[in-house]
């Protein structure tokens, strides 16, 4: 599970790239339920906070970057950005932008893996990151889709050194690898990797990349909002065993993300 208590190797924030911000804030706010908060308008350092009954939950900025698609970047808290910036150069990766400071709210950093899956981190300063996680309209869960599960977990362990279970899907649908933080139990697991051909990664041209699951009371209704406000489904809505009702979702610039209603534990047995 994702909580707010933000230790290291942890997701602590997500923002998004949107070529329109007015347009993904209504989005977002229709199918979840967010607020958002403007910080600036215009020009490309246009963006904002997006709130949850008076929560940060997650970020939204002016996509600039030429040629760069509209997606969520998802970041994970460090206690040294510029250690880690070594380690993912060390084990392969790339550095997109360099550690720098954001003021005194903390020091950020941002990279890709050796197949071009894009991350952040974050060095907390006063601010550690979102305060609402694992609750309806927050972020639930994160997801790298790659052409190769065995790097990925070999790059990212190096790098974070996060630990990795492995679990077989149902139906014959291959592995799908669980990741818990360093040094935590396995309550605190708070995303996966899943193994996908190049073919089936064309959002990214055949990149792997990271995306977000936002938890929801009612999956149905957040992808009849999808679709009614502009976006489109990919996949579901489905019942995946042990997990909840699901939907693989894009946003009306192409950002993909899910929607979850998590599976109720069944009452315990009487007698």
């Amino acid at each position: 599970m994702i909580t707010t208590d933000l230790t290291p190797g942890s997701p602590c924030w997500l923002d998004l790239g949107a070529p329109d911000v007015p347009a993904a804030a209504a989005f977002y706010g229709a199918v979840l339920g967010w607020e958002y908060e403007s910080m600036g308008e215009g020009g490309d350092m246009e963006g904002g906070m997006f709130k949850k009954n008076g929560k940060t939950v997650a970020g939204l900025g002016k996509l600039s970057e030429e040629g760069a698609r509209s997606a969520w970047m998802i970041y994970y808290t460090v206690t040294d950005a510029d250690a880690t910036t070594r380690a993912v150069q060390s084990a392969g990766g790339t550095v997109r932008v360099a550690p720098r400071d954001l003021d005194d709210w903390g020091r950020m950093a941002q990279y890709s893996d050796p197949l071009g899956g894009q991350f952040a981190v974050w060095q907390p300063g006063k601010n550690a990151g979102f305060e609402l996680a694992d609750e309806p309209g927050s972020l639930s869960w994160t997801e790298l889709y790659t052409s190769d599960a065995a790097s990925a977990k070999e790059f990212y362990g190096g790098v974070f050194g996060w630990q990795f279970g492995d679990m077989e899907l149902p139906g014959g649908g291959g592995s799908y690898s669980l990741i818990t933080p360093s040094g935590l139990p396995e309550e605190r697991m708070f995303g996966g990797v899943m193994e996908l051909s190049k073919e089936d990664l064309a959002l990214a041209n055949g990149r792997p990349y990271w995306h977000p699951v936002f938890a929801v009371t009612d999956c149905d209704a957040a992808v009849a909002k999808v679709t009614e406000n502009g976006g489109s489904v990919q996949m579901g809505p489905m019942d995946a065993e042990g997990v909840g009702r699901l939907a693989v979702c894009l946003d009306p610039s192409n950002a993909d993300f899910v929607v979850l209603t998590p599976e109720t534990p069944a009452p315990p047995a009487q007698g």
